[in-house]
């Protein structure tokens, strides 16, 4: 139904289907009759609110059964002796029960959620009879009695939407002028003094969200929740209010304990749970936060907006530990359960990527890395593809790279040569140690002379080790300058410069590895933080810069997120990946 969301429908019925017409409010509505199976099928629902011109999926409509007046069925017998006719029994018109059940087309195709919206095709009628019987003869005060007998009506129409927090925050604040999600929301359509056979009740918008959270909380199933919304949504529907007296919520608390024992239902009514809860915890009735950071544990009630998130390691996913977070795992387990595929692209070594994963549960065949699956690892000189084979390889120039190794003999500058899942050097230092302890990098193997180092691998990039000032200072502006045409020099981390081969960069490793995939840059998010995750922020549909990043990478991004210390990944893929 949902006529204060729409004018009509979009699709015209088919021309077999008998579609009837009524006047409400001024605003005419069309009801069609459901197929008799359960496929959905989806509506466009355009209206005022810019918030309602989208679709919604709409499950077959539930008629009570057996309600519809009989219709006698006259039969040619030869051969029968005429009798003295009868006179007819008069059959009691029944009522006839009309309940359409929809999904708010954000909300994914979760098989619970679409289990429960088909049992709700028959509890709801239910419930719709049962509340119907407590109205006659009740003695409640503070009910309003604009509906008091259905008994004058043909049908009875209610709808009933199943929506996630962000749709039913933005509906509370459309209608209700209150920017919070809340549980449920009941919106009457009938119009007291209108001489109409079809009593068209109204509709009942639940969060299956906030139902979900509340379920746990209470101890009981999803499907309980629902049912107790749908049970309080109703009773507000027919005239019952708690928020008018304190009589008028024991009134209200009673009705929902009576239907909800009646019906067999488990739980207590909603008054009462949010009453206790509020008792026990001090907690409000509903969700106070304006916030539109998804909760841990919601997104199955969100569609993905990315179907990949490319996300660097230093300074973005590690913290200053260089560590993956508790949250942070959380959130990238819950992402990848919902089907959005988590690609690393680092400076690192692939070696040192999955040993990380590995202390977090997270690597191997189900986990988010291991050697099977895609990645960008050393800034883009190596890219795996399917299955975790190597699409592309880039390696140094052998003269930069022998003139980095004499830089760093005389100097004694530490220097690190990456050749794929090996790290190369030409001295102990303890700065050499920290990449492996600290980064995780492979442990840096000894050579006993250049011409040795050179001709073990070939050599993908160099790193030169000092701190932050002697880097910028006199390292980058130096090799700055050397390797000019020949090479690029880029920075994920202060005290540290990479040499890389010229025209390469992580974000080209990036684009290569789309182009295997047969992945659009609208498909992806890229969450990064150094100067070399420039490329991969412009490139991506959102790009998001973590606040401990360098200036030049915020300057590029869409969003600047929080700092890796703060979780910021989690918090990126809970506020903008779905």
């Amino acid at each position: 139904m949902l006529p204060r969301f729409s004018h009509l429908l979009r699709h015209p019925p088919p021309l077999h289907a008998m579609a009837r017409a009524v006047t409400c409010a001024s605003q005419p509505h069309f009801f069609y009759p459901a197929p008799t199976n359960a496929t959905s099928r989806r509506v466009s629902l355009p209206s005022k609110s810019s918030l309602f011109g989208r679709s919604f999926h709409a499950l077959a409509r539930w008629r009570s059964e057996g309600t519809r007046p009989s219709v006698a069925v006259r039969a040619r017998q030869k051969d029968y002796r005429k009798a003295r006719r009868r006179a007819p029994k008069i059959k009691e018109k029944e009522l006839e029960l009309c309940v359409d059940i929809w999904l708010e087309e954000d909300l994914p195709d979760d098989p619970e959620i679409l289990s429960i919206a088909e049992l709700l095709r028959l509890n709801a009628p239910m419930a719709m009879k049962l509340a119907f019987d407590g109205l006659k003869g009740s003695g409640y005060k503070t009910r309003d009695t604009a509906i008091s007998d259905v008994g004058g009506f043909d049908s009875v129409e209610l709808s009933v939407l199943l929506c996630n927090d962000e749709f039913i925050r933005k509906l509370n604040k459309e209608w209700r002028d209150e920017d919070h999600a809340t549980d449920v929301l009941s919106m009457s359509q009938h119009v007291p003094g209108l001489k109409l056979p079809i009593l068209m009740l109204g509709d009942i918008v639940i969060s299956v969200e906030i139902a979900a959270r509340q379920a746990e909380e209470r101890g009981h199933t999803l499907l309980d929740e629902i049912r107790i919304l749908l049970v309080h949504g109703l009773l507000h529907l027919l005239g019952f209010d708690h928020e008018i007296s304190e009589e008028a919520e024991v009134e209200m608390e009673r009705e929902e304990e009576i239907l909800l024992k009646s019906l067999d239902w488990k739980g207590k009514g909603l008054i009462k749970s949010a009453c206790d809860a509020e008792t026990n915890s001090n907690s409000n009735f509903h969700q106070d936060s304006s916030d539109d950071r998804k909760k841990e544990g919601s997104l199955r009630f969100y569609k993905s907006k990315f179907s990949y998130i490319f996300c660097d390691m230093d300074g973005t996913l590690l913290n200053s530990k260089s560590q993956i977070s508790s949250p942070t795992v959380s959130a990238l387990r819950e992402a990848s359960s919902r089907g959005v595929k988590i690609v690393i692209a680092t400076g690192k070594a692939r070696p040192a990527v999955i040993d990380i994963f590995k202390m977090v549960d997270l690597s191997g065949k189900d986990g988010i890395v291991s050697e099977f699956s895609p990645g960008v690892f050393l800034q883009g000189l190596l890219v795996y593809g399917r299955q975790g084979r190597e699409i592309f390889r880039s390696n140094l120039d052998p003269n930069v790279c022998r003139e980095a190794c004499l830089y760093s003999l005389e100097s004694r500058v530490p220097l690190i040569a990456f050749c794929e899942g090996r790290c190369l050097t030409l001295f102990h230092d303890p700065l050499v140690d920290s990449l492996h302890t600290i980064y995780h990098e492979p442990k840096a193997e000894v050579m006993p002379s250049v011409e040795h180092l050179l001709a073990s691998a070939d050599v993908q990039k160099m790193i030169f080790l000092d701190t932050a000032q002697r880097v910028a200072d006199t390292l980058r502006p130096y090799w700055s300058d050397a390797t000019k045409g020949r090479a690029s020099v880029v920075q994920a981390v202060p005290d540290m410069l990479e040499i890389v081969p010229l025209g390469t960069s992580k974000g080209n490793g990036v684009k290569v590895l789309l182009d295997h995939l047969g992945v659009t840059a609208k498909e992806i998010m890229a969450i990064g933080d150094g100067e070399n995750d420039v490329e991969m922020l412009e490139l991506a549909s959102l790009g998001i810069a973590l606040s401990n990043g360098s200036e030049k990478t915020k300057a590029v991004a869409n969003v600047i997120g929080l700092s890796n210390d703060e979780d910021g990944v989690a918090d990126a893929i809970y506020r903008y990946a779905f």
